[in-house]
């Protein structure tokens, strides 16, 4: 499996101190991606000791709170790649965590990823059919699918969303996402997460249009007043 990156000390995509390990590849083309580098395929080649074999030399930086995120791109594209590399990470103690927007097919591989997964993070982009095609170039229905899934089987679920200014960042929008929400108790936090532009460099250098070259970084202040309104409704709502 070709991999594309390494952090090797990320602190936002699950619990604790994570590795993160960003796989090539995504079906979305997210007007606000910050990884269009992932979008084809890039990076060394690793087979699933190989892979193992790189991880556990951080496992004193993670400990037992920490452990692994497979990231991208999307990194269920590549499930049976993680199937291969779990029971690897199973017999070391150290657990995994799945950072997905969810589009791919619910098949046995992807079951088998999600159900050996510690956690899920799961992007909620937009909240219907003619937003997501609009800004992402496909439909939210896979993303549902996902999203009942992790419900059947009551995984540890985040769910985040990346805030645009002009796009989603009113309350009206969040309201919008909060109805959905308000159907999954299970979910154990929702975050919003700033758009931001330090990802524009990466257009430029791959020759690709940036459909956001000219939005702002979003205001850190007003993402804080939003952040505490949707908590605030999804508190009141349970």
């Amino acid at each position: 499996m070709r991999i594309h990156s390494f952090e090797s000390l990320a602190t936002l995509d699950g619990d604790g101190v994570r590795y993160a390990i960003y796989l090539n590849g995504c079906p979305l083309r997210c007007v606000y991606c910050h990884n269009p580098d992932t979008w084809g395929v890039s990076g060394e080649d690793y087979s699933a000791e190989d892979l193992f074999n790189k991880i556990k030399r951080y496992k004193p930086y993670f400990g037992q709170n920490g452990g692994v995120t497979f990231s991208g791109g999307e990194p269920l594209l590549s499930a049976h790649f993680i199937n291969e590399v779990a029971p690897l990470l199973k017999e070391a103690n150290i657990n995994y965590a799945l950072d997905t927007s969810g589009q791919v097919d619910m098949n046995e591989e992807t079951k088998k990823a999600i159900t050996n997964s510690e956690l899920v993070i799961l992007d909620l982009k937009f909240w219907d059919n003619d937003s997501y095609f609009k800004y992402t170039g496909k439909t939210m229905a896979k993303t549902l699918t996902t999203l009942y899934f992790l419900n059947a089987i009551q995984k540890r679920t985040w769910i985040r969303t990346v805030i645009v200014p002009g796009i989603n960042d009113s309350k009206e929008a969040l309201d919008k996402y909060i109805e959905i929400l308000k159907l999954y108790p299970f979910i154990e936090k929702y975050e919003l997460l700033a758009f931001h532009t330090m990802g524009f460099f990466k257009y430029e250098n791959l020759g690709i249009d940036n459909p956001l070259k000219d939005v702002p970084p979003m205001d850190q202040d007003k993402l804080k007043d939003l952040q505490s309104y949707v908590d605030s409704r999804l508190k009141n709502s349970n």
